[in-house]
């Protein structure tokens, strides 16, 4: 089983990886399915309009996460790696007064948003909670072309047609790498094997992709990414958007925390402080549709920027190769958790974000605190077994409450995670595997209203301001 680590971390815009992101890249696949010969398209038929349905919890949050906009900027041919967050406001302006969608390289079609983009609350579709449907219509409204995608979790999109081929054949891969762990068991044995740690084993598998100094400089970007993400959050304060006029906290509590710093004096909660204050940051630049990485999600992406920081704040002899080792390390034991149950909120709940991301931090901290493959195993098992039930409720769709602080205590039990498996040998009662086999089996027996629906829990309970 192999899943890059570019996979893993990959640079895009909030609020949402499954939610913006995912449907923003269904767009362009749909685009260039146009294009293409892939479909069987009628004699002298060319397409004139567009037309786009979300279902599931993309149609029950989609408007606080932004999904409207994404599928309308990524119709306009704008990515999430590259769209500029600051132009697109205008882009949506353009395409709501014109009616039209003009992408690079094809002809201008007919897409008015407020009845061409439907929130379809009533027809889930059968194989995800976050499913879309695409249509391409000719200047008389008959349907050419119709293909249905689904937004897994972390910028991830399959076709329908993909994601059973992908249930179908889950523990086959034909991707050759040398070390091919599709579970932490088998990468505890290769890893005992070799004599290698995770990361060592993780790079072997990339390099079979890419040179080593492409490796290399694709880590550099995903760690720069998260630090000016971090950098950013810390620099701004204000009203996040969305209506629930929370406001963003973390420019002020860095404040304090820098004058404590230099006052010198005792705080007994100083780690955490830190720890919490970088979540809180990369999460309201996340709220704020601003440049974030997935890691593994959107929803999650404060955990492990925050846990990097932190370690680079309190060990001076950090080194650019301990940011690889930890990215690599916490890619290797996302994958596992991506291939064995799911990093969606809409699948199985928040544990399969916030979760996977704790333990993801875990195991990469454990890493660069010179852990055993088997220190780092524990590590991860006890961060992602302590999110274990944990329901994705936001209040009002919008990844504002409780997503950001509880980006924050994610930090804070990655690292107590970390500490508490450096501290022992690697020997413990619950195996990783068992723990992720228990997410999934808690995903699927969770109820709807707790999986991105916003239709139980703190989303219901609390009245919006």
């Amino acid at each position: 089983m192999f899943l890059s680590v570019f996979d893993v971390f990959k640079i895009g815009i909030g609020p949402s990886s499954s939610h913006t992101m995912g449907p923003m890249s269904a767009a362009n696949r749909f685009l260039d399915l146009i294009l293409s010969d892939d479909w069987p398209r009628p004699a002298g038929a060319h397409v004139a309009a567009l037309k786009v349905s979300l279902h599931g919890s993309l149609a029950f949050t989609g408007i606080g996460h932004g999904t409207g906009r994404a599928v309308v900027l990524g119709l306009m041919g704008e990515a999430p790696q590259s769209v500029d967050p600051d132009a697109m406001d205008g882009i949506i302006a353009e395409v709501e007064r014109t009616g039209r969608v003009t992408p690079p390289g094809h002809p201008a079609y007919d897409f008015q948003p407020k009845t061409d983009l439907i929130y379809d609350k009533k027809v889930p579709l059968p194989g995800h909670a976050n499913g879309m449907a695409f249509e391409a219509l000719d200047k008389d409204g008959r349907l050419l072309l119709k293909r249905i995608y689904y937004s897994i979790g972390g910028g991830f999109v399959v076709t329908d047609t993909e994601l059973e081929a992908m249930r179908g054949h889950k523990k086959i891969s034909s991707d050759r790498v040398p070390y091919p762990f599709a579970s932490a068991k088998e990468m505890l044995e290769m890893a005992r094997g070799a004599g290698l740690s995770i990361a060592a084993m993780k790079r072997a598998n990339e390099e079979t992709k890419m040179s080593s100094t492409e490796l290399d400089e694709g880590l550099d970007r995903i760690w720069d990414a998260m630090s000016r993400c971090i950098d950013r959050g810390l620099q701004v304060d204000g009203i996040m958007p969305g209506g629930l006029k929370v406001k963003r906290r973390a420019r002020a509590i860095h404040e304090k925390l820098e004058a404590e710093w230099r006052s010198n004096r005792l705080n007994p909660l100083l780690a955490n402080d830190w720890l919490s204050v970088y979540a809180m940051a990369v999460n309201e630049e996340n709220a704020g549709g601003g440049r974030v990485v997935t890691a593994p999600t959107n929803g999650a992406a404060g955990v492990i920027p925050a846990t990097v920081r932190y370690f680079l704040h309190f060990h001076e002899d950090a080194t650019r190769e301990d940011i690889h080792t930890f990215l690599l390390t916490a890619a290797a034991v996302g994958g596992i958790i991506k291939h064995n149950a799911s990093i969606s909120g809409a699948e199985v709940g928040c544990q399969g974000e916030v979760g996977s991301a704790a333990a993801m931090a875990a195991a990469g901290l454990a890493a660069v605190m010179d852990g055993s493959p088997e220190q780092i195993e524990n590590a991860a098992e006890i961060a992602l077994e302590h999110h274990l039930g944990m329901t994705c409720d936001p209040i009002a769709g919008l990844v504002q409450v409780p997503c950001i602080e509880r980006n924050a205590l994610g930090a804070v039990k990655a690292v107590t995670a970390a500490s508490l498996a450096i501290k022992g040998d690697g020997t413990h009662f619950v195996p990783l595997d068992a723990c992720i086999e228990t997410m999934r089996q808690t995903g699927n027996d969770m109820s709807e209203k707790y999986k991105e629906t916003s239709t139980g829990g703190l989303a219901v309970n609390v009245v919006e301001c």
